[in-house]
């Protein structure tokens, strides 16, 4: 995403609330990796959609941020075969035993399906802290928005992209909490969208 997309976005979405609610969930994630007793932070999509993008991208905030924790576990659906490496051969039965101290983010662009759902509620019982970023479904009991503790609801928000919405949360959980701006945020985040990538085990 180049320099000029990102400014346009920022005049966009100024005024709207949406930035300060994208900071409000980042803060959430920063304070639930950080916290005493914190442990891994699960990142798990859809089966249609696996975050490769925003697991990415945690990475790197984790490193520029001297936060380790923010670095996530992907799960995936379908992981690769005994052998593949860590990062590629974790799947879904790493929630059911997620427990207290876990944070799982769980990525939904659409219906995040049955089978993620019971696995998602699985680690909540079990005290996993759940976050959801997801495409505005009615959060109704048993679904997604019904099962996270805290949820930002992309397609309600100034019709944002959702790969965007990924960028700015990550970006903004990298950040220590200080008294700036969404909008500060924000202008750091075209700064290093046009920056040359880090390397990445993604």
């Amino acid at each position: 995403m180049d320099a000029v997309r990102v400014s346009a976005l920022r005049e966009h979405l100024t005024g709207s609330g949406w930035l300060e609610a994208v900071g409000g969930f980042a803060g959430s994630l920063r304070r639930s990796v950080s916290r005493r007793g914190a442990g891994e932070l699960l990142l798990v999509g859809t089966e249609a959609y696996e975050p490769w993008h925003l697991a990415a991208h945690l990475d790197d905030e984790a490193a520029w941020s001297a936060l380790p924790r923010l670095a996530p576990t992907l799960l995936r659906h379908h992981p690769e075969p005994p052998g593949a490496p860590a990062h590629l051969a974790q799947g879904l039965r790493r929630l059911t035993e997620a427990g207290r101290g876990v944070t799982v983010l769980v990525i939904a662009p659409d219906a995040a399906g049955t089978p993620l759902l019971e696995r998602v509620h699985d680690a909540r019982r079990h005290g996993a802290t759940v976050l959801a970023l997801d495409g505005a479904t009615p959060a109704e009991p048993g679904d997604l928005g019904g099962l996270a503790h805290e949820r930002l609801a992309v397609g309600t928000a100034a019709e944002a992209a959702f790969d965007l919405a990924q960028h700015l949360v990550s970006a903004a959980a990298g950040q220590p909490p200080a008294r700036r701006s969404a909008l500060g945020r924000l202008t750091d985040l075209a700064g290093r969208l046009t920056a040359p990538p880090a390397i990445s085990r993604w």
